[in-house]
């Protein structure tokens, strides 16, 4: 296979979709979590659920970097817009994620606030250079894909030796939210369900290899398969799942092998271990404080951390109370259980951060599987007098 479009045959879905039927054991149901807001959005672009048998399930992971991203840390960026007079630059989803006070980014620059989308780290660099006179800070959100790029670009503006460039770091890590989802009491308080396997995220493998998943496969008994985006991949990896979890397995396996090594991008991985490093501990939406699953900017690069320089103090916010965005994120409910799901939350005006991405659960089934929900009633013909 060789072009996108095959990646789509509609024909070898159904092929595949009847594998996974023939060899699904029907006294017994299959609860599979794809962790990434990639897989989320292809299951329902695609209609993947509709080609799986009813007892093999899929539940919506916390992996849509916008929608984990907790309200806390955007009144941060918001804060240095509207009280400190910085220029803030960020990825555009983040621009419309609901704060404190019924604000979100792009409702901040509507108030005068200097906030500005960009498409990577290194056009917040170029508004520095073109504004020696001002803050820049780039709000830096984003899984393992996306660190890579801001940790260049910190090392270019400490060789350039820009002085009025600094990084709000909200980058998060995948294998710690995984384990977390697997042993936290502080989750299984919250509510979770039972999982007994994983879908592997792809970019993010591309980045860190399969050998960080290693540990929870054999740890807690798990099995991940990490699967390319493309529906036909994401079908493979579920009928992998299936034969891993009937044949008593708990390994990593790599559908994605086009792409995804074991060792992952060495390059990346150093550059960003010399920038970065662990934060004790940092809060993710719908899952509460996770340990070691963020990273910080290394006192080498203190200098450029708009946490020190603007002296931050991270405060705690709830989410709105009619919002179920955590019980999405955690897999305990849909999106359809949410009561202002559609009504009062849609993509034009979200709520909740599920709503924000075309990755969050809530944007994905509101684009693509609203209408499903509706019962299909047969039309009768009227008689006529």
């Amino acid at each position: 296979m060789k072009y996108i479009d095959e990646f789509r045959d509609g024909e070898l879905a159904q092929q595949i979709g009847a594998r996974i039927a023939a060899e699904a054991d029907p006294a017994r149901t299959y609860s599979f979590m794809e962790f990434c807001g990639g897989h989320t959005h292809a299951i329902s672009r695609y209609g993947v659920m509709e080609l799986l048998p009813p007892n093999v399930k899929m539940v919506h992971g916390p992996g849509c970097p916008v929608c984990v991203l907790p309200i806390g840390r955007i009144d941060q960026a918001i804060g240095l817009a509207l009280a400190q007079g910085a220029i803030v630059c960020t990825y555009g989803d983040t621009m419309r994620v609901p704060a404190s006070e019924s604000l979100s980014l792009i409702r901040a620059k509507a108030r005068g606030g200097d906030i500005r989308m960009v498409y990577s780290a290194a056009d917040a660099l170029t508004i520095a250079r073109q504004n020696p006179q001002r803050e820049v800070v780039f709000f830096a959100i984003g899984f393992e894909t996306t660190t890579p790029p801001t940790a260049l670009t910190l090392q270019l503006a400490k060789r350039e030796g820009l002085t009025n460039f600094s990084v709000l770091c909200c980058h998060v890590l995948t294998p710690s939210a995984i384990t977390h989802i697997l042993e936290s009491p502080e989750v299984r308080q919250y509510g979770t369900v039972p999982i007994d396997g994983f879908v592997g995220p792809a970019h993010v493998s591309i980045v860190i290899g399969s050998g960080p998943y290693e540990h929870f496969a054999g740890e807690y008994r798990k099995p991940v398969v990490i699967a390319g985006f493309e529906p036909l991949d994401v079908m493979q990896a579920i009928l992998m799942l299936v034969r891993q979890v009937n044949e008593g397995r708990a390994q990593v396996e790599n559908q994605f092998r086009r792409a995804v090594t074991s060792e992952g991008n060495l390059k990346a991985q150093a550059v960003v271990s010399e920038v970065f490093e662990l934060r004790p501990s940092f809060e993710w939406r719908g899952l509460g404080e996770v340990p070691y699953s963020a990273l910080k900017i290394r006192e080498a690069y203190a200098a450029f951390d708009a946490e020190r320089r603007f002296a931050l103090d991270y405060k705690p916010v709830a989410d709105n109370k009619a919002c179920e965005c955590g019980a999405i994120l955690r897999g305990v409910k849909r999106p359809t259980d949410c009561k202002i799901f559609g009504t009062v939350c849609t993509p034009e005006n979200p709520v909740g951060s599920c709503m924000v991405s075309s990755e969050g659960a809530c944007a994905a089934h509101y684009t693509y599987g609203r209408f499903r929900d509706i019962p299909v009633v047969a039309a009768t013909e009227e008689a006529t007098p």
